[in-house]
């Protein structure tokens, strides 16, 4: 039995994990109050995962889901308290080695405001509405057929 490797990354209302399993037949997955359960069979050799974490902070277990793909488990952990953040999925600060954090997916959502995203559509459109190939200047000799002094042709090596 081993642990399956693991990536988390934290959003305001929810938890994600995913769990990195080719192939993963019999998941189960238990969505408790403070702790969270995973296990399956994965690979072509049928090896048994399982993991559990006792949690940074409490979920809504009615709330949380698990999604099955040929590649992984991807799991959503509904926050009990949406908006709080945190800092690290466990309980303990111990590190374990089959979990790490998903920066691809990771974004520090803490400092966001409504306001800031508003600002943000109003600068795309004005980027969309500013002039695009046809105003730039041209560039002198650029398209010039000239033969350079680099196409010579080489001579032969002895």
């Amino acid at each position: 039995m081993h642990p399956a490797t693991a990536k988390w990354y934290d959003r305001r209302d929810s938890v994600f994990i995913e769990f990195c399993v080719a192939d993963s037949k019999d998941v189960k997955v238990n969505f408790d109050k403070t702790k969270f359960g995973f296990s399956c069979l994965g690979g072509t050799d049928n090896v048994k995962h399982e993991n559990e974490i006792d949690l940074f902070e409490a979920i809504d277990q009615n709330e949380s889901k698990h999604k099955r793909t040929d590649r992984s488990v991807l799991c959503c952990l509904r926050k009990a308290e949406p908006g709080k953040a945190w800092p690290r999925l466990t309980k303990e600060k111990a590190k374990l080695t089959w979990l790490s954090v998903d920066f691809n997916n990771w974004k520090d959502w803490e400092d966001d405001s409504d306001d800031e995203f508003g600002q943000y559509d109003q600068f795309s459109d004005m980027m969309n509405n500013m002039g695009g190939d046809d105003d730039l200047p041209g560039l002198d000799g650029a398209d010039d057929d000239e033969s350079d002094s680099d196409d010579e042709k080489m001579p032969t090596l002895e």
